[in-house]
């Protein structure tokens, strides 16, 4: 499970309206004069500041959340015209609101108590008003908050703590088909949505580690220049999770990509992982950037090309020796505890 996936429900404003109204009713009903006055005042407060600052609350802290996270959800949202920073002032304003209700129900707490009964419900009537008023100034906020929570809770269960190999490369160069083969034994490939495209997660397993293979059909099968804002965003998010990149080419052209075309966006991939981590990776040489293997598939049909490693997906020719290789340039090693 991620964590945005159990965010709760956000609440319409005239939703949690008519809850702290029905509520502070039938609680005023069991009391009489002033007395019941200031206990419908005191549910009706109540429910609103709590549920409003429920809203906020059951949000991670963004500051907090994993890089990889923070980036993805940027480059989520923001199919909805947001990102994290709006979305974090959606979530102020609503804090903002739950405070302003505290504040309102003190103030006519006192005057209420010092009051004459038919005094005291005119008051409650005026503190009525007043939160309605505030909690209605936020709708557009709970709204741009649900939306948010209904584009995350689609986000990928990936684990950033996890070893993670990134599978890039054109289309049709046999990404898909690697991720399957690998990972048929252990794990079912999961897909989710991911940008505009697809995001596709499998796990292996090497010496008792589990790995995680992510394929990015849409996002590392093309050009720089070819991507959107969304997908950008999405690339830097992968930049924080990958410990290790297999680039897959064919050699033979039969996936409709020349091969010149092909290197050249291994070359800007290199490129845009040679940056080196800062401390978001569990591989303890992340400082050197983040290895990028070429790997020459349907090598039974052509090898026309310099690669680290060739293999046939098709005939599971070198497969194994390719995923080995990932696990080398990997290098992840479990952190023992320290012994003194």
């Amino acid at each position: 499970m991620t964590i945005f996936e159990s965010l709760p429900t956000t609440p319409r404003s005239e939703e949690l309206i008519d809850k702290a109204f029905s509520r502070a009713a039938r609680a005023g009903n069991a009391k009489h004069g002033i007395e019941a006055q200031e206990s419908m005042l005191q549910t009706a407060g109540n429910i609103l500041s709590d549920n409003l600052g429920n809203v906020v609350t059951s949000w991670p802290d963004f500051d907090l959340v994993d890089p990889f996270y923070r980036d993805l959800a940027d480059a989520i949202v923001a199919r909805e015209d947001l990102d994290v920073d709006a979305l974090r002032q959606h979530l102020n304003e609503v804090m903002w609101a739950s405070r302003q209700v505290e504040n309102i129900k003190q103030e006519y707490h006192g005057r209420i108590r010092n009051a004459d009964p038919d005094t005291a419900r005119k008051l409650r009537k005026q503190a009525f008003a007043r939160f309605a008023d505030v909690t209605e100034s936020v709708e557009g906020d709970l709204l741009a908050i649900a939306d948010a929570r209904e584009e995350l809770r689609t986000l990928p269960d990936i684990r950033p703590d996890e070893p993670t190999i990134v599978v890039a490369g054109y289309p049709n160069v046999g990404k898909s088909s690697f991720v399957n083969r690998v990972t048929r034994a252990s794990n079912e490939v999961a897909t989710y949505p991911f940008t505009t495209r697809q995001l596709r997660v499998g796990h292996f397993e090497r010496e008792r580690i589990r790995y995680q293979l992510v394929d990015t059909p849409g996002v590392l099968d093309r050009p720089a220049e070819e991507r959107n804002a969304i997908e950008s965003q999405a690339v830097s998010a992968l930049v924080h999770l990958a410990d290790a990149v297999l680039f897959i080419a064919d050699a033979s052209g039969n996936c409709g990509y020349p091969l010149e075309s092909q290197l050249e966006l291994r070359d800007e991939i290199e490129e845009l992982f040679a940056e080196p981590s800062v401390g978001d990776s569990p591989v303890d040489d992340a400082e050197d950037g983040i290895p990028v293997l070429t790997v020459c598939n349907k090598s039974d049909e052509s090898r026309e090309m310099d690669a680290d490693l060739y293999m046939s997906v098709e005939t599971d020719d070198g497969v194994e020796a390719v995923l080995d290789a990932a696990v080398e340039a990997v290098g992840y090693e479990f952190e023992l505890p320290y012994d003194g």
